[in-house]
């Protein structure tokens, strides 16, 4: 019993380490695959709106810091991070670069369902054949 215990908590730390580490994963993704100097630009964002977005950009470079904040809800960064976007930018702006970068999509949205999307767990998702049971008179059930 003492090693099934042991077990299942190692197992748990470890899955919930690579679960944290792919939510920092989204986060760095969200931050270098856009080129903020080109956002800046075609938004026609001041200087003051340019120098908040670097500082939000550079809030976290390593995962230790990323982690005091997000340990305990991994997926909240996120809506934190878009909701301070909008604020930035403002409504308008913030929408024309939604519609630009995310396809119209809420950018939280867009980083939920690529958690579910994960690679490993695709053949489970494969549909069942469903075999048609005829009653006697030949109608289906």
């Amino acid at each position: 019993m003492k090693k099934l215990f042991i077990t299942a908590l190692l197992l748990g730390t470890f899955s919930l380490g690579y679960a944290q580490s792919d939510y920092y994963n989204d986060y760095r993704r969200s931050v270098t695959d856009v080129n903020w100097q080109t956002v800046v630009s075609d938004l026609l964002l001041s200087a003051t709106q340019a120098n908040e977005i670097n500082a939000l950009n550079n809030r976290y470079n390593d995962y230790d810091g990323w982690n005091r904040v997000y340990s305990n809800q991994p997926d909240r960064w996120s809506t934190d991070r878009y909701s301070e976007l909008e604020r930035i930018m403002g409504r308008d702006k913030y929408t024309k670069f939604k519609t630009k970068y995310y396809k119209g999509k809420n950018p939280v949205a867009v980083y939920n369902s690529n958690k579910n999307n994960d690679k490993r767990y695709k053949h489970m998702n494969k549909k069942a054949k469903v075999h048609k049971v005829y009653k006697a008179k030949g109608n289906k059930r």
